[in-house]
């Protein structure tokens, strides 16, 4: 199985996490919200499979490109 880093495209904060560690996840699902410049942006899933780690949690800041989750497949 592959683990696959998924990174924030923006910098901002996590306003919202909607997916739990362990909840499998279809391509494109939402894992989080972040929030940019007043404007709400979805982090999704860029593949089907588990997730296995969150290394963000919600009102924490995040830079562009940095890995908020990791998704196994």
């Amino acid at each position: 199985m592959a683990k696959i880093e998924v990174t924030s495209e923006v910098a901002g904060n996590v306003w919202k996490v909607q997916a739990k560690v362990g909840e499998v996840l279809a391509e494109e699902d939402v894992i989080m919200i972040l929030e940019s410049m007043k404007m709400e942006i979805p982090v999704e899933a860029p593949v089907a499979g588990k997730l296995v780690e969150l290394l963000v949690a919600e009102e924490e800041g995040v830079d562009e490109d940095q890995v908020v989750a990791v998704i196994e497949n």
